[in-house]
């Protein structure tokens, strides 16, 4: 199965090399027991290396004109964080928000993270004696509506597929708009993962799920797996099991995916600053809702979402629908003759009293 360590080929512990022994431990707990993915992980370690430097700084442990991006965080034990308060994490808060213009989004999962860690230092693995992260609030995240492309303009992105690698190419914006799956999620599809019209791809934490594919779907698969076969049959390929290649023969990474949707959105002349490969899954799950009739459940379990509130925010993409829910009810056409003999007698008077008034 593909893994952040296949993509990048630097192994977990090399790349957290400056990080202290019990956040070593935190990022394998995160990983391994709590399931989180590697990508998480990762952001998990980001963030708290950037809370350590901004505590030496904040303590005068350190020198002062020193780049906060240099600080060596190797030293960090338990007997510091033991000292920890409220009112510095609010401090660091407050320095990410001003200082590097993190935006609310950013400041609660830098948040999440810190939580995180010291609930793990208090609860679980008992080094230090209270949780300064206990009444840590998160900003109010603004809830804003994805962005994705409507159905004309899906059409225009797969007719602007052309060149050498266009069957690939085709057959990976395809499954994009018609599946709705991760960007992690397309370039880990093994050639094992696809039976008949059932794809098992493997989401965050590795959770397997299976995503049943459409004609369009089958169709284009097979026509990519015929040339790659064709393609490759002189050199064969150095990841025998990737269904996605790239020119090396070896698995296609993300940033060659990205590439590739952004390639394809300039040549159909769409905003290539406003679509990326992530709102080619907004697309996929607003088009399943609007008019696939999919109700919200199957669509968190397209979607893989873990909390049925991730999936809610396309309830609420269009006001058509709700405009048609309502219209469509049986009794929005109908008025008792009650009401309506009511009315004419209200007017009536109303008529007559103007008349009096006059």
């Amino acid at each position: 199965m593909y893994t952040t360590y296949e993509e990048t080929g630097v192994p977990m512990d090399n790349r957290y090399s400056d990080a202290p022994p019990m956040l070593r431990d935190f990022l394998n707990y995160m990983l391994t027991i709590k399931g989180k993915s590697e990508n998480t992980t990762t952001a998990y370690f980001y963030d708290l290396r950037l809370f350590f430097r901004f505590l030496k700084i904040y303590r005068k442990s350190v020198d002062l004109s020193q780049d906060i991006d240099t600080i060596p965080i190797s030293d960090v034990d338990a007997a510091m964080l033991e000292q920890v308060t409220l009112n510095e994490l609010y401090e660091y808060i407050t320095y990410v928000s001003r200082t590097r213009d993190n935006n609310p989004a950013s400041r609660a999962r830098k948040i999440a993270s810190v939580r995180s860690f010291f609930k793990y230092l208090s609860n679980k693995v008992c080094l230090i004696s209270h949780n300064p992260a206990n009444e840590l609030e998160s900003p109010k995240i603004p809830k804003k509506l994805p962005r994705y492309l409507e159905v004309d303009e899906s059409k225009q992105l797969l007719s602007s597929i052309q060149g050498r690698n266009s069957i690939r190419d085709l057959a990976i914006i395809t499954l994009f708009l018609n599946c709705g799956m991760r960007l992690s999620e397309l370039v880990g599809i093994n050639t094992s993962n696809l039976r008949d019209d059932v794809l098992t791809i493997y989401g965050k934490g590795k959770k397997e799920r299976n995503v049943y594919l459409n004609e369009a779907c089958r169709y284009i698969i097979e026509k990519y797996k015929e040339y790659k076969q064709e393609r490759f049959k002189k050199e064969q390929p150095i990841d025998k099991h990737a269904l996605f290649l790239s020119e090396r023969r070896d698995r296609i990474s993300k940033n060659t995916v990205q590439y590739i949707v952004k390639k394809y959105i300039g040549l159909a002349k769409l905003d290539t600053q406003r679509y990326s490969t992530h709102k080619l899954r907004h697309t996929a799950a607003t088009l399943m809702y609007k008019y696939g009739k999919v109700d919200i459940l199957t669509l968190q379990q397209i979607l893989g979402h873990e909390s049925i509130k991730t999936t809610e925010i396309y309830t609420h993409l269009d006001n058509n629908q709700l405009r048609d829910a309502v219209n469509s009810n049986p009794l929005s056409s109908f008025t008792p003759n009650l009401l309506r003999i009511n009315n004419t007698i209200q007017l009536d008077i109303i008529v007559e009293n103007d008349k009096e008034s006059n």
